[in-house]
């Protein structure tokens, strides 16, 4: 195989899956981790791609980019969907409790998910918190859930308040289980996003509930954003859509947390 034609299907790759590891390049075409190499140089040179230690992800996979909550809601709605409803079968009783539900397009799938169960409908009341402005819509007029919105100003690339009100009226709540999305899932600097006011509130919401739950479709695996906002052993339970690569799964298991395959 020519280099061309062997960097082109390597380009390929890290688009599809969003992250691929040069020992994995290595064994997939039968070439020395030196010969991989040297094809991210050239393709990172080329601007197809970035190398990250052990591996490269896609050129827009920059720190600080991040997409806008219409922008993510068209995308991988598969298996956003199968992420939700792991993550609707996790809320035990329908009757009782509170949930939070942190500001995303799979938390917002949920939210979809929790308007439309049966369960959901019942003579007592659901106490779901949110600061996501599309959630708040979409549950606003649901029977057998008593809405609260946490205030703040508001993001409009992502539609959720944010800002030291919000982050202090997180701070004062204790739900039961809390559904947290992040823009990145890495084995070494824990869970991140762009923005620093979204992180401070996604810290807040991690350090004030009882059960803590990712919500990550595997694009958001093995990446870092600019700001931690929360380490692996902050969380209880990840879900996601695939199984974690090697590094990050034995991370997850030294940290304890339960992973779900959704």
């Amino acid at each position: 195989m020519f280099a061309e034609e062997r960097q082109q299907l390597i380009y390929a790759l890290v688009t599809e899956r969003g992250r691929v590891s040069v020992t994995e390049l290595a064994d997939r075409f039968s070439i020395t981790t030196e010969t991989v190499r040297r094809d991210l140089a050239a393709l990172e040179v080329s601007g197809n791609l970035r190398r990250v230690h052990g591996g490269a992800v896609p050129s827009d996979k920059l720190s600080t980019r991040e997409e806008s909550i219409q922008e993510r809601a068209i995308k991988r709605k598969a298996e956003k969907l199968r992420i939700a409803a792991a993550a609707l079968a996790m809320i035990p009783d329908f009757s009782s409790g509170s949930v939070l539900l942190d500001a995303g397009s799979t938390t917002e799938t949920l939210a979809d998910l929790l308007a439309q169960d049966p369960a959901a409908n019942g003579s007592d009341e659901l106490v779901v918190i949110t600061n996501a402005m599309p959630i708040a819509g979409k549950l606003s007029t649901v029977a057998g859930i008593s809405l609260q919105v946490l205030g703040g100003r508001v993001r409009g690339l992502t539609q959720a308040a944010v800002g030291q009100s919000t982050v202090e009226a997180a701070l004062r709540l204790r739900p039961d289980i809390a559904f947290i999305g992040t823009n990145g899932l890495h084995a070494g600097f824990g869970l991140s996003t762009p923005d620093p006011e979204e992180a401070a509130v996604k810290a807040a919401f991690v350090t004030s509930a009882r059960r803590v739950v990712a919500l990550a479709d595997s694009s958001k695996l093995d990446t870092e954003t600019l700001v931690q906002f929360a380490t692996l052993k902050d969380v209880d339970t990840l879900i996601t859509d695939n199984e974690p690569p090697a590094d990050l799964a034995a991370a997850l298991a030294e940290a304890g947390v339960d992973v779900v395959i959704a």
